[in-house]
């Protein structure tokens, strides 16, 4: 099935005249969330305990759904997997809210491993193809070398990191996403003027 192109820009028009009308509120939520990515990089302990409980939450309820509707199909194909994987998630929901610490540490160990398993693979695929990429393969390097740099930083600064790091990594990511809602905020104004 193909959608014809006006289809598409009819949706372009319809979200491009959304954002027109609603520019305000962009900003609105664009301010809001550089101003909560600013606290979360003053005070990232705070941001990294708010977000292993948040995860914790989110587990618990996960799993509590998760039991109930395995429990009310008993006798459905995969009962027992379905209820240990319930069992897991109340498991996990519970360690995170009951040990936030203990849980922001293990949610550190997890980025660890995605940096410098990332950083690994951008290096290898960066070389592996620098003829094809000609000369932007060395920001393809860089990229992969501050990686594995990052993940070895948090790793050696164990468990003094896990105390900051998830929450300044949020923050900066707050900072981000908020600056980018105000710019486009502020660019849907100027057009409709």
């Amino acid at each position: 099935m193909s959608a014809n192109p006006s289809d598409f820009e009819q949706l372009e028009q319809a979200v491009t005249a959304s954002i027109r009308d609603h520019w305000r509120l962009f900003l609105i939520e664009g301010v809001v969330l550089i101003l909560l990515g600013a606290a979360a990089i003053l005070v990232p302990s705070v941001a990294t305990l708010a977000v292993a409980l948040f995860i914790g939450w989110l587990f618990l309820l996960s799993g509590i759904v998760g039991l109930v509707t395995t429990i009310m199909m008993r006798r459905g194909p995969g009962f027992v997997w379905s209820l240990l994987s319930a069992v897991i998630a109340l498991l996990a929901g519970v360690i995170l809210i009951g040990w936030p610490v203990s849980g922001a540490v293990s949610l550190t160990l997890v980025l660890i491993v995605f940096f410098l398993l990332e950083g690994g693979a951008s290096v290898m695929y960066a070389l592996d193809h620098r003829r094809a990429l000609s000369g932007r393969w060395g920001w393809m390097v860089a990229s992969g070398v501050v990686d594995l740099l990052l993940g070895l930083f948090l790793l050696v600064g164990l468990p003094m990191t896990a105390a900051w790091a998830i929450g300044l990594i949020v923050g900066i990511n707050l900072i981000f996403g908020g600056t980018s809602l105000v710019a486009m905020a502020l660019h849907a104004r100027d057009a409709t003027g």
